[in-house]
């Protein structure tokens, strides 16, 4: 009896132990746990088949942000539609952006498709380059630096296990790039069709040459009239398929396929997007392999 009073005694103690990191997306959850290991508990925002833009602030997650020790945000204003309300409505100031246990990782990145000027008339453009970074390979493992670093910043205590956890996630991950490297090897220089640009990352580390999109502007849905252009444009340059994401229509892209018999190939942009998708090296084994 004595014993199992004593466990119960220190039990809130080995609980309080773990940090509790509230995390923006699934991609940032699974790293954040791979590096971190029983050290933390991640609590992930958005689901990883919602569209990442989008997602309602709801009670039950301003409820996490507000028990969360610290936050990790994708950035580069992916989340500024959502994030910004739910930080201002927890009053946490562990989750602030101005603390330390708040991480931006948009900040840690090279941005591609920086526009020139921001002006509404040009859809739902993000000012700091394209949010969509995790889907490049190499970028994950920038990220996972990044993570353990912020982890030994505020947990200096365990900074030896972060440090042999990076280390094995990033020789695990170096083999797995290699074997996407060697599949996707034959792609370089194809031309794809997409419904948005959110595959930037993953066409410049691949080469797919991404032709245009099928939404006329970021965030607007497609015209009839730019409908009809696309599928000038599939008939004059020959791209091998349609990149599709999980979380829009595939209304508009289906009637371009009938028209012109290109195929439409879904891609999952996170974790649990799709099924199958149960882990980082998953969704790239899917990614590498739906391009035929």
């Amino acid at each position: 009896m004595k014993k199992l009073l004593t466990l119960l005694t220190l039990l809130p103690l080995t609980l309080l132990a773990h940090l509790n990191i509230a995390v923006s997306y699934p991609y940032i959850g699974a790293l954040t746990k791979t590096i971190g290991g029983e050290h933390i508990t991640t609590t992930v925002l958005a689901k990883g088949n919602w569209d990442p833009h989008f997602i309602i602030p709801r009670p039950s997650l301003i409820t996490k942000v507000r028990n969360a020790d610290a936050l990790i945000m994708n950035g580069a204003q992916l989340e500024i539609g959502w994030l910004p309300p739910l930080i201002n409505r927890a009053g946490n100031p562990k989750t602030s952006p101005s603390s330390a246990t708040f991480l931006n990782l948009s900040h840690h990145i090279e941005l591609i498709n920086k526009p020139s000027e921001v002006d509404r008339k040009d859809g739902d453009i993000h000012p700091d380059g394209n949010p969509h970074f995790h889907l490049s390979p190499q970028n994950i493992l920038f990220l996972a630096q990044t993570i353990k670093n912020f982890l030994i910043s505020i947990d200096k205590k365990h900074y030896e296990v972060y440090e042999k956890n990076y280390a094995d996630f990033s020789k695990m991950w170096n083999q797995k790039m290699s074997e996407w490297s060697q599949k996707m090897s034959d792609k370089k220089g194809l031309k794809v069709i997409q419904f948005h640009d959110n595959l930037a990352y993953f066409n410049k580390a691949y080469g797919l040459i991404n032709i245009g999109t099928i939404e006329p502007l970021p965030g607007i849905p497609p015209s009839s009239r730019h409908t009809i252009e696309t599928i000038e444009l599939i008939k004059k340059e020959n791209p091998c398929c349609i990149l599709h994401d999980v979380y829009h229509s595939t209304k508009t892209a289906d009637f371009i396929s009938q028209k012109t018999g290109i195929n439409i190939v879904l891609m999952p942009h996170d974790i649990e997007a799709l099924d199958n998708i149960n882990s980082l090296s998953a969704l790239f084994d899917h990614l590498t392999s739906a391009i035929k």
